[in-house]
């Protein structure tokens, strides 16, 4: 398993989970589901990384969604590492943001189609703070090499995680290829499966991402059977008023009973 301060649990034999909200949408909000889902993670001894976004800038239409304040939202996850000694992760979109990000967050995070981008991933290694990129809808598994690359050559001491979030099918949806998490940990990395976003189903004619939730439980099962090191899970306590993403959030009060199979699904193979 990864070192990232405050990392609980850290058995090999269990999954981490990296899960909360799309974005912050407010603290009590970001508060409340960090609660539940530590309290979960602690009784099951699963290693647990808060996610939460201070800001959304990859948006469909220009009324979307896309924060509550920088600042605002940055103190609220630094307060929730605080508060829950977990580690929190979030992610960034241009170079200048990774130094601000850094001094509240323990994970800087590269979207998935920002993962080509050099400056961005260097910016981040520079902080020395761990750095997971996503892999790009439009990119294998083995590609993904030279993201890994990036980050070490920049900074041998920044540690790097990869996750799949699916490969663009056609103009509207998205398809897993389980292939893509033995090609990544080939690059001796910790692989996630996002096991929401990879359920989406972009580019509606509505400007709104719809999705699949149904499925999370598949793609999660999957993931954990082919040798993932971890999961990418965004819940929230009610999807359908959440402010983005709430097409393919998971309920949270169905965490538990997922988590508890994917634990038996873990122990199987090992």
């Amino acid at each position: 398993m990864i070192t990232i301060p405050r990392l609980k649990n850290t058995d090999s034999s269990m999954f981490l989970l990296m899960a909360g909200p799309c974005a912050i949408e407010g603290r009590d909000m970001a508060m409340r589901i960090a609660e539940t889902i530590t309290t979960l993670t602690d009784k099951l001894r699963i290693p647990y990384i808060f996610k939460g976004s201070y800001r959304k800038a990859n948006r469909t239409k220009i009324d979307s969604f896309t924060g509550i304040g920088d600042e605002k939202a940055l103190k609220i996850l630094k307060e929730i590492g605080d508060t829950f000694q977990v580690p929190t992760v979030t992610d960034i979109h241009e170079s200048h943001e990774a130094a601000l990000a850094a001094e509240y967050v323990d994970v800087l995070q590269i979207p998935a189609f920002l993962c080509r981008q050099t400056e961005l991933i260097a910016a981040a290694a520079r902080t020395g703070k761990a750095v997971n990129v996503k892999k790009g809808q439009f990119l294998s598994g083995a590609s993904m090499k030279f993201a890994v690359e990036k980050v070490r050559d920049t900074n041998p001491a920044s540690p790097v995680l990869l996750t799949d979030r699916g490969n663009s099918f056609g103009y509207g949806d998205l398809v897993v290829d389980f292939r893509n998490i033995p090609e990544m940990a080939a690059f001796d990395v910790p692989v996630i499966m996002d096991c929401t976003h990879s359920l989406q189903q972009p580019n509606q004619s509505s400007g709104v991402t719809g999705g699949k939730p149904r499925l999370i439980e598949t793609i999660a099962k999957g993931a954990i059977a082919v040798g993932a090191d971890g999961l990418f899970i965004e819940t929230h306590f009610n999807p359908a008023e959440a402010k983005s993403d709430g097409a393919n959030m998971l309920p949270l009060d169905q965490l538990e009973d997922l988590l508890k199979k994917l634990v038996r699904v873990r122990e199987a193979i090992l």
